[in-house]
């Protein structure tokens, strides 16, 4: 590509602790066919080996970083957005990987067609030590279906409006369990969105991740919905949204019994009714799964006999 012809993108790197996988996260950055690149590193004075790793890039092209005390990961980002001079934007967490020609691919989306937010694509996930665990294939891209978990919006393979992210506010402290998902939502409300059909990205599994905080994601997404909830209402989204809170409690709060589960999933289904055409009828009798699996045993062990 010809880097005169090309927009500046700007990747925020928040980063805490994650040593052993911000050099990886760096490399796979600049590795990229594309330029010119602005990669900020946001560190929240980590006491691993990461300000190390951070010093090994010195002198490299577009490279910045600062390590300093902050509040968490909000606080990291919306210090990235500050120091942004990028007209496309990412988001890649120290433990999270581009794949090669991620960043190209992006832009050339969003250049295609002006009217879009943003775009994102596939992603695979993998071990602590790099190796493949699972493939996305994620749905065609609609607001409703991202409401109703059809599909999902991964932070390491999502490019920006960097203008309209910072217009509406970066991200939330309101909600830091959900900061990502807010912000899509949020520039979702106001322009369209694509997803790319293309593997984009590599999303890590490991001990220390936030992922592991559910009742926290699930409280901040739900703090989230009902935020925007007059908005979803203006677009005919409200009962989507009232079943995405309730499908998300699903996911989220694994020590519920099996009554409580199909209960949640019955209430979202009289609030948007076409998530039934996605379950199993397993999953909307209570013991439903506990059966499903039963029956399934018995046909592997007949099979074995």
């Amino acid at each position: 590509m010809q880097a005169a012809a090309q927009p500046l993108v700007s990747i925020i790197v928040p980063s805490y602790n994650q040593g052993r996988f911000i050099r990886r996260t760096l490399e796979s950055i600049f590795t990229q066919d594309y330029q010119p690149l602005q990669v900020i590193v946001v560190d929240g004075a980590s006491t691993d080996e990461t300000v190390d790793v951070l010093r090994s890039f010195d002198g490299t092209p577009g490279f910045e970083w600062v390590s300093e005390p902050d509040s968490g990961v909000v606080e990291a980002v919306n210090k990235g957005f500050a120091c942004a001079r990028g007209v496309i934007g990412g988001i890649q967490s120290s433990d999270d990987f581009y794949l090669p020609g991620a960043i190209g691919a992006g832009v050339a989306a969003l250049q295609a067609d002006t009217a879009l937010a943003f775009v994102f694509g596939d992603i695979a996930t993998v071990d602590a030590d790099g190796v493949e665990l699972a493939r996305s294939h994620l749905a065609p891209y609609s607001l409703k279906g991202v409401l109703t978990m059809e599909t999902w919006i991964p932070q390491p393979s999502t490019f920006f409006r960097m203008d309209l992210a910072r217009t509406l506010g970066g991200w939330r402290n309101a909600h830091p369990y959900a900061a990502d998902t807010d912000l899509w939502m949020r520039m979702a409300l106001q322009h369209p969105a694509l997803k790319i059909d293309r593997l984009m990205a590599q999303r890590s599994m490991h001990e220390a991740q936030r992922d592991t905080q559910g009742q926290k994601i699930l409280r901040d997404y739900s703090g989230m919905v009902d935020s925007l909830l007059p908005q979803f209402a203006s677009k005919g989204l409200s009962g989507a949204a009232r079943a995405g809170k309730l499908l998300m409690a699903n996911r989220y709060v694994p020590a519920s019994n099996e009554i409580a589960r199909t209960g949640r999933l019955w209430r979202a289904a009289l609030s948007c009714p076409s998530i039934l055409k996605r379950q199993p009828i397993s999953a909307l009798i209570p013991g439903g799964y506990q059966c499903r699996a039963a029956a399934s045993r018995v046909a592997r062990w007949v099979g074995l006999r």
